[in-house]
């Protein structure tokens, strides 16, 4: 992998593990930053080494606390709009890698950083935790895609209260709301990230990769347009050798050996 400025990416076991790395201003997010988690991501979905990946922040204050308003304060309406739309698609092919993706948010998630953990597939949250959308609070509406995860996560209504008021929410309460998946103590939020990605990485990895495709593809669909998708993805499962592996050990009660083909 390449060197950034702004990033620390370290494989452990085949788990990726992705450090926005600039502490000194909370880990916010700039157009280097951007850019260097668009190449590194792209990079990701091409390496075999990476089963699951997991996402967080330097430092113990902050997972994100935004993008850099020091940097956005001037940008013209054009350049905003394209600032916008290119942090979408980044955040938007963290989604869609084939690899699962969880978020380790050890502090602020704000703004930016609020909507970097939601384009994860899982969100593990420090007691220590902060969320928020507080773009109405700088006269802006969020732009790399909290006005279309947000209510898809925790519902319109609940969704409109937070993104109208910019207030934060700590980690219980966000755990109420559905947003992330589990609270944990902060000293055992990488623990606990690590201990979900090996479990992740003990399934089926074809199927768990076909899983994230199935509900990622099916929520833009109709519901009966979702099932059949659903269901060739099952008749895929069947043409793969971790298949046949593990319907043989269940039935010999054995722990399956899975290869990911």
């Amino acid at each position: 992998m390449s060197q950034y400025n702004n990033l620390v990416f370290e494989k452990n076991d085949c788990i990726g593990v992705l450090t926005i790395n600039r502490p000194k201003v909370l880990n916010a997010l700039n157009r280097e930053t951007m850019t260097e988690l668009k190449d590194l991501v792209e990079k990701i979905a091409f390496d075999k080494d990476v089963a699951v990946v997991v996402i967080t922040g330097s430092g113990d204050k902050s997972f994100v606390a935004g993008a850099d308003i020091s940097e956005m304060r001037n940008m013209s309406a054009l350049d905003a709009r394209e600032w916008g739309k290119f942090s979408q698609a980044v955040f938007n092919s963290i989604e869609n890698l084939p690899q699962p993706v969880i978020a380790a948010v050890n502090g602020y998630a704000l703004g930016g950083g609020c909507e970097l953990a939601m384009s994860c597939d899982i969100r593990l949250a420090s007691e220590k935790a902060k969320f928020g959308q507080p773009e109405v609070l700088l006269g802006v509406v969020p732009g790399f895609a909290g006005t279309q995860r947000l209510p898809r996560l925790i519902g319109k209504g609940r969704a409109k209260e937070l993104l109208f008021t910019g207030d934060q929410i700590g980690a219980e309460e966000a755990y109420r709301l559905g947003l992330v998946n589990r609270v944990v103590p902060a000293d055992q939020l990488v623990t606990v990230a690590m201990e979900m990605a090996k479990k992740i990485m003990s399934r089926g990895p074809v199927a768990v990769q076909l899983c994230k495709a199935a509900v990622n593809e099916g929520l833009d669909m109709d519901f009966e347009s979702g099932q059949a998708y659903e269901a060739e993805v099952f008749g895929l499962c069947f043409a793969t050798a971790d298949q046949k592996e593990g319907m043989t050990a269940f039935v010999e009660k054995r722990k399956a050996q899975f290869l990911g083909k």
